[in-house]
């Protein structure tokens, strides 16, 4: 589990096949094999890490599900993403809960300057659309957001200063796509509520 609060932004330093390769200010030995990294808001397991500097180099590997459902199949060499480790017991739950498992991709229509913040437009798959709610927390590419408005299957969010500087929304435009992981109770109540009596 984690809870959208970004806490490295990694580079995409290598790719063969479904094995990725990222750079982190993670220090190695902090890190077991084995260990859940959200890779911008995917949950993949570190399959082979070395220390890199103060940091590391660790590798994960992308199964064909993950590539279809993620952006990861779009990725280059130098790609900047966002890094969250697992929550621990006793960690401090700043965002919301998130699975780290992607339900979409979402494209961004508009940014716009608000005050010191960026108002940001995104559009979501026709079946994403009902899990957007007004004050609802949302995941994208890993970050937990707050939605502000919906409209149809377009919803809006801010990003304040310290979102922009300290992962890779500062870099954004309008046509990129996003991870998208909806609410997890979202999910679980329209769940419940396909089987209502």
């Amino acid at each position: 589990m984690f809870t959208g609060i970004i806490t490295d932004v990694g580079e995409l330093i290598g790719r063969e096949g479904g094995r990725f390769a990222i750079r982190s200010r993670y220090a190695a030995d902090g890190i077991a094999l084995g260990a859940s990294i959200a890779c911008d808001g995917c949950c993949l397991s570190v399959v082979t890490l070395r220390a890199d500097g103060a940091g590391s180099a660790f590798t994960v590997d992308v199964s064909n599900e993950t590539l279809s459902k993620t952006t990861l199949g779009s990725w280059q060499v130098g790609r900047r993403i966002n890094l969250e480790r697992a929550l621990k017991a006793g960690d401090e739950l700043g965002g919301h809960i998130v699975s780290g498992h992607v339900d979409g991709v979402g494209q961004i229509i508009d940014m716009r300057a608000d005050g010191e913040s960026i108002r940001v437009l995104i559009e979501l798959p026709q079946a994403l659309a009902p899990y957007a709610a007004p004050k609802g927390s949302i995941a994208l590419d890993g970050a937990s957001l707050t939605v502000n408005e919906v409209s149809g299957n377009r919803f809006g969010v801010n990003l304040i200063p310290v979102t922009l500087t300290e992962t890779t929304w500062g870099r954004k435009k309008p046509g990129d796509e996003v991870n998208v992981e909806i609410d997890l109770f979202a999910r679980y109540v329209a769940r419940i509520m396909e089987f209502r009596v």
